[in-house]
């Protein structure tokens, strides 16, 4: 069993679902308008398209997850192969289907309580963690396909919940590199797009990240390596944390 060991009290639910489907709008203008889904992506193998069927198959095993609990034992557990399934249709068909399942899915996590679980590989999870988890992985995947086509990503507000599952996901990030986890309190320190200060733990803590949200979100979801961000760290643990940061498994 996974514990994400997520606190999301710093989570504006009421603003999670409008950024999540406002996310996928964004993706789905840009790829909408580009004619090539062959073109490669930097995920290894990956096309555009791989992104888009990536992104459309975990909605839908989601959504098996939150309206039929009992049945999602039963779905799919490689993303390759889902992945490659959905590249092979037709890039109409495909960008349908993506469509209609966020659309789908958005909805069904809108009527669940927010602290109604349901399973979601080897742990049980809430609309409160699962709306910022969707919101992570499509915005992540975005990335890939903004780099393909060589378009800027503009930062936007919705990063706080990335940046907050980021935060939230410390003892994920060392549990899954295999490391102790460490028991000091740590203290991070992002600027949001429009130059915001967002923070997150105790002032004294003597363990600090700073930096800005945007490169502390391509670092969690390792879309840049830590050489290519401008993020600092004070003490060793900080520093290893960034070495290994992640927010998925």
């Amino acid at each position: 069993m996974i514990d994400y060991g997520l606190d999301l009290s710093s989570v504006e639910h009421d603003r999670a679902l409008p950024d999540l489907v406002a996310e996928g709008a964004e993706l789905d203008a840009l790829v909408a308008g580009e004619p090539d889904w062959t073109r490669p992506t930097p995920a290894a193998g990956w096309t555009i398209a791989h992104q888009i069927a990536h992104l459309a198959a975990a909605d839908a095993n989601a959504l098996v997850a939150v309206r039929t609990p009992e049945a999602f034992a039963a779905v799919s557990t490689d993303a390759d192969a889902e992945a490659a399934a959905g590249a092979a249709q037709p890039r109409a068909e495909l960008l349908e289907r993506w469509r209609a399942g966020r659309a789908e899915l958005a909805a069904a996590l809108r009527d669940r309580p927010l602290d109604q679980a349901f399973p979601w590989h080897g742990s049980d999870v809430t609309p409160a963690l699962m709306v910022p988890l969707r919101l992570m992985e499509t915005w992540a995947h975005g990335q890939d396909v903004f780099d393909t086509l060589g378009v800027a990503h503009r930062p936007t507000g919705r990063l706080r919940h990335i940046a907050s599952l980021g935060v939230e996901g410390r003892t994920l990030s060392f549990h899954a590199a295999g490391l102790p986890i460490p028991e000091q309190p740590f203290r991070v320190e992002l600027t949001g797009p429009g130059g915001e200060p967002w923070a997150w733990g105790p002032e004294t803590a003597a363990q600090r990240i700073r930096g800005s949200a945007l490169d502390f979100c391509l670092r969690i979801t390792q879309r840049r390596s830590l050489a290519e961000t401008g993020l600092t760290a004070v003490g060793e643990d900080a520093r290893k944390w960034l070495e290994v940061a992640r927010v998925f498994l």
